[in-house]
């Protein structure tokens, strides 16, 4: 799901995590969205461009859950990745119609309105936390230009829940959080403040915003994303802060034992975004 610069996320990662994905996603967004697809003017079907799709995780989840004919194109730097995914699609849609997909290897933060004309929707997972406030201004402006929906899912709250507590568990979230928050190659990532400032872009605009929770709940059947995740989130805070190295250290022994044990609950909240043009249908849908 790279945004720009060299690959981040290794395909076992994007496996790992799928399942996950899958069960937090909000499903009540999809009728709101549905809606919009329909009243769309123009001829039958769907062209949907996914964001930074890694290995396709967001498409194979969505795209059976609406209607075609569907034309997806796969938008992500890696090749690797790309490859994986154009090759995972699901062969049809919701209502047994054909699904297509192609892909494009580039920066998707440098996508138009011109980029985007025709397009019927535009979708991401786990997303909107690597960009910058000018990169996310400028989606929602390409966008919004094109008059196509945005579904943006999973994107980090900066909210972790851990059972049982332990000491250092808020101590982690804070570092990790401003890791999130880090200037990288320049850019000035918004980490968990994304989804607030996407939900103001977009608004500038004129559009409505549904935000719905999506968290992962982990616990037994999630071990092996468990522990990889706790590597990676203890991994961040350290990088943030070299201080906490000794604790930190005993702090993911520990917590790995326990995931091992079958002892460690983790809830890792996220949001997911839905913006449609124009103002509230009033319906409450």
């Amino acid at each position: 799901m790279t945004a720009v610069g060299s690959p981040r996320f290794a395909p076992r990662w994007l496996e790992l995590r799928e399942r996950a994905d899958a069960a937090a996603r909000a499903p009540e967004l999809l009728r709101p969205l549905r809606r919009a697809l329909a009243g769309r003017p123009g001829p039958p079907g769907l062209t949907i461009r996914d964001l930074g799709c890694g290995t396709g995780s967001m498409a194979r989840w969505l795209a059976v859950r609406l209607p075609g004919p569907q034309r997806w194109i796969l938008h992500d730097h890696d090749p690797v990745l790309l490859a994986e995914a154009g090759s995972r699609m699901p062969a049809t849609a919701a209502d047994g119609t054909p699904v297509t997909a192609t892909t494009e290897r580039g920066d998707l933060t440098a996508l138009t309105a011109a980029d985007l004309a025709g397009t019927s929707l535009v979708t991401g997972s786990a997303l909107l936390d690597l960009l910058t406030l000018d990169e996310i201004e400028a989606l929602a402006a390409a966008c919004a230009g094109a008059g196509c929906p945005v579904l943006l899912a999973l994107s980090v709250s900066g909210r972790v829940e851990l059972t049982p507590p332990d000491p250092l568990d808020g101590v982690l979230a804070g570092a990790f959080n401003d890791h999130q928050r880090r200037t990288e190659g320049g850019r000035g990532l918004l980490g968990p403040d994304a989804v607030a400032a996407a939900v103001t872009a977009f608004e500038r605009h004129g559009w409505t915003v549904r935000l719905r929770s999506s968290p992962w709940r982990l616990g037994c059947a999630e071990s092996a994303l468990t522990a990889e995740w706790l590597r990676g989130w203890v991994g961040a805070a350290h990088a943030q802060r070299p201080a906490l190295a000794p604790e930190s250290t005993a702090y993911l022994g520990r917590r790995l034992e326990e995931c091992a044990a079958g002892e460690l609950g983790v809830t890792v909240h996220h949001t997911d975004l839905l913006a449609l043009p124009g103002p509230p249908s009033g319906d409450g849908g």
